[in-house]
């Protein structure tokens, strides 16, 4: 038996949306005017909902992501800081190059990371204590006497001890290297500081593993005109009878072995060429730490990167890496954004006597890629068999690091040539560095405005203002009548008094 159930009319109008009850038949076209205004409201109450739903979460995503990076940059630091006290008296061999960094580079070693920063900051202290200008009458000089030479550049706790401040002239045109004072009275017409030999102390030296003997070598100062000054030829390095090879076809770009070998002898500072400096400085530290395990750690950037190479290779060749009881000190170069030195078989002859060079380099930079722009390493074998004997047929020696600017989230996406060989670039871009097509992460807590400091690579939301490095008043102080006048400098470090005596020692050609 079917009961008869009343009948409900819902609608969209009745209480709670303005209509009437019970409601009235509504006409088709209120009705969908009506509904299609509800829909209208439900449709941005969800929408509005739902915005605010994506926003919340995005930010709680970014937050995750934030604490998410920093807890893995604090276990990067923290797992470097282990290996450095865990490794590195135990493994500075394959640090410095013994195994050719294979399994090192990618993904990169944390230890060697920051092993190639420390270096590279030594080789940025050249430019920092470096005496650019041409207003002071030191200019050209090194701006800091030797024995406070770290503490003066804010680095008391690296652990070295200067031994010797290395000073060079040369007979071709380089404006940009070597600097000249505008004053009538200068301390040198021809000279110029070019960087140091330093030894690590006792406590370093323990952490280390080994007596550290340091070599930093002085690039050019900011433009990059040098590259025009000095791209000329290459030249055997036996040429003069300067530096011995018994390979008459082993050759070096010309103007690098005359900035190496050239001396003044109306000059008190260079009247013994820096390989004269370099090779009895060198011989002398040996001596006195010859019962301790020893290395020697050759560094610097761009010009300095070619002066390193040059002066690894002739430590070597001459022997003057051998201990009194014929133990080899091994000999490794750190190199930052440095052109090619030599050719083929200069490469094969330094490669075959041994000496490790790490190449760091940045891919956009333009003096990596010179000189040699034609005839190089990277043309067909046969190519380079067939140009092995021009005289700008060149040849890259030891590993590449290769580092792109274009990782960095840090750095403005710039055509600028001297932003992509700054050597404070690069060292931020290894402390972000942790192998191919992983992400760019910093290792350690070095600060991001040290890239600006002679440069203007930074993003601007950085706030970190361009070139901001600079003397306070311009080295101007006041003197007792008030007068604002240049401060005088203590006397700048002669060549020691033995040097004659060091020279005929080793055999080095010298009228002197």
């Amino acid at each position: 038996m079917a009961i008869a159930l009343p009948k409900i009319v819902f609608s969209l109008t009745g209480h709670g949306y303005g209509g009437e009850f019970p409601p009235k038949k509504p006409s088709p076209t209120p009705l969908l005017r009506r509904k299609n205004r509800f829909q209208g409201v439900k449709t941005v109450q969800i929408t509005s909902v739902l915005s605010k739903t994506n926003e919340s979460m995005a930010s709680t995503i970014t937050d995750l992501d934030r604490e998410e990076q920093e807890a893995e940059e604090q276990k990067m630091r923290r797992t470097g800081t282990e290996s450095n006290e865990r490794r590195l008296a135990d493994c500075w061999r394959e640090i410095q190059g013994q195994d050719d960094w294979i399994g090192m580079l990618d993904p990169i070693d944390p230890l060697l990371r920051s092993e190639l920063i420390r270096y590279g900051e030594m080789a940025q202290a050249c430019y920092d204590a470096f005496d650019f200008d041409p207003f002071s009458k030191y200019c050209g000089t090194c701006r800091f006497i030797r024995r406070r030479f770290f503490d003066s550049l804010g680095l008391p706790n690296l652990g070295y001890e200067v031994t010797r401040y290395l000073y060079a002239t040369s007979n071709i045109n380089l404006p940009n290297f070597f600097k000249k004072s505008r004053w009538p009275k200068v301390w040198s017409r021809n000279a110029n500081w070019i960087g140091y030999v330093a030894v690590s102390d006792d406590e370093t030296s323990a952490r280390l593993g080994r007596r550290d003997i340091t070599i930093a070598w002085r690039g050019t100062v900011t433009r990059l005109e040098w590259i025009v000054d000095l791209m000329d030829f290459l030249r055997p390095i036996s040429s003069d009878k300067i530096i011995p090879c018994p390979d008459p076809t082993v050759k070096a770009e010309s103007g690098f072995l005359n900035l190496y070998t050239d001396k003044d002898e109306n000059c008190r500072f260079c009247k013994y060429s820096a390989r004269e400096q370099i090779l009895t400085e060198i011989r002398k530290l040996i001596q006195q730490y010859s019962n301790e395990d020893l290395s020697i750690t050759i560094t610097g950037h761009s010009l300095g990167s070619a002066l390193a190479i040059l002066s690894a290779y002739d430590i070597v060749e001459t022997g003057q890496h051998l201990t009194q009881d014929g133990r080899a000190v091994p000999v490794c170069v750190f190199s930052f954004s440095g052109p090619r030195v030599g050719n083929v078989r200069f490469k094969e002859r330094l490669e075959g006597l041994g000496v490790k060079v790490l190449r760091v380099v940045n891919v956009h930079d333009t003096v990596p890629k010179v000189p040699g722009v034609f005839f190089n390493e990277q043309v067909p074998k046969l190519v380079q068999k067939m140009a092995e004997g021009l005289p700008w047929c060149y040849s890259h020696v030891g590993i590449e690091l290769q580092l792109d600017h274009k990782n960095s989230p840090f750095l403005k996406d710039t055509g600028g040539p001297t932003n992509f060989h700054n050597l404070e670039a690069h060292l931020h871009l290894l402390d972000g560095y942790h192998g191919k097509g992983k992400r760019f992460m910093l290792s350690s807590k070095r600060d991001i405005a040290l890239v600006n400091k002679a440069a203007d690579f930074l993003k601007d939301h950085h706030l970190v203002p361009p070139f901001w490095r600079q003397d306070e008043n311009k080295g101007m102080v006041r003197n007792h009548e008030g007068r604002w006048v240049q401060p005088e400098r203590p006397k700048l470090d002669d060549h020691p008094t033995d040097m004659h005596h060091h020279i005929k020692q080793l055999g080095l050609t010298s009228d002197s």
